[in-house]
């Protein structure tokens, strides 16, 4: 029987499977159709994956621009050519720097800036994946992308290796971070290991492991582990309306701010709000250009 759950289960991927794999054994262990998650783990990666149930695929549009972070570990002197430890090795240096080089190295990455994608990537050229025409050893020219990394702190230093924290924005190749810092410091790089500690509002702390073999009895665990929708958009302001206001909308009816709602904080012409009713949510909506109603641009039926 397939159970009606609507929400986030925030896991804790390890190192080894895919994303989408983790998504399998979750479809196993809680019997649910629809399943999604917020930003892709590479398998080698490990940390934080949210995972959406049901209902809750709706809200990826409102939580894959968030910040994500992550612990990186470097290893400097050697690249690979997919710019982490699964790659094969194509140059090694002994010319390492020197300690108090790397961490203003590191600063220079601080802003926004363009980084240009990875060939092994998912990313799509002509019809194919990237790593599609980097297996078959054909160079395509990739564009870069503007990114921003907000956070960028050197936790540890034990040449060849480096450990750093760095939240980032949506789109940021953490194993090109490796690499580019890498030349900069006129050695190379790869990324040895990566954790995601947290993407937008759901961090590390939150995690829970999914077993590798689900059994039915273990599903209960894992289901207190889930957070309901109208505590999923945490960044979003709340409108707060009775049954009736809660009827309009999910009928696709805009929503005057004088008298019909409980607004409570400021919000401008453009921005997105969470509709809440007696703790469900309803709809994320946004303030049209008058700033006089709010219109549903996504409803929730659970």
């Amino acid at each position: 029987m397939k159970l009606l759950l609507h929400g986030i289960i925030v896991i804790n991927k390890p190192a080894g499977p895919s994303s989408f794999g983790m998504v399998k054994i979750a479809r196993r262990l809680l019997r649910v159709e629809k399943i999604g998650y917020l930003g892709t783990l590479d398998p080698f990666a490990q940390g934080v994956l949210p995972l959406c149930l049901q209902e809750a695929t709706k809200l990826t549009p409102f939580l894959l621009d968030q910040p994500k972070t992550y612990r990186a570990t470097v290893f400097l002197g050697v690249q690979t050519d997919t710019q982490d430890s699964t790659g094969t090795i194509i140059s090694r240096s002994s010319e390492l720097p020197l300690p108090e080089a790397v961490a203003p190295a590191l600063a220079t990455f601080l802003g926004e800036q363009w980084q240009t994608p990875p060939l092994f990537s998912a990313l799509h050229f002509q019809g194919r994946r990237l790593y599609h025409w980097a297996r078959q050893g054909i160079s395509v020219d990739v564009t870069p992308r503007q990114i921003t990394i907000m956070d960028l702190t050197l936790e540890s230093l034990a040449l060849p290796e480096l450990t750093f924290r760095v939240t980032c924005s949506k789109g940021t190749y953490i194993r090109t971070l490796a690499a580019d810092l890498g030349l900069l410091l006129g050695c190379g790089a790869h990324l040895q290991a990566l954790t995601r500690l947290q993407v937008g509002p759901f961090s590390l702390d939150q995690a829970v492991s999914l077993p590798a073999d689900p059994q039915e009895e273990s599903a209960a665990g894992i289901l207190e582990h889930l957070i309901p929708l109208a505590d999923c958009l945490p960044h979003l302001s709340t409108v707060k309306v009775d049954p009736a206001g809660a009827l309009q909308v999910r009928q696709g009816k805009s929503l005057g701010l004088e008298g019909e709602v409980a607004l409570e904080a400021t919000i401008s012409p453009g921005d997105y709000v969470k509709i809440i009713c007696q703790h469900t949510l309803v709809a994320v909506a946004v303030l049209d250009g008058m700033g006089e109603k709010i219109k549903p641009v996504r409803v929730f039926n659970a």
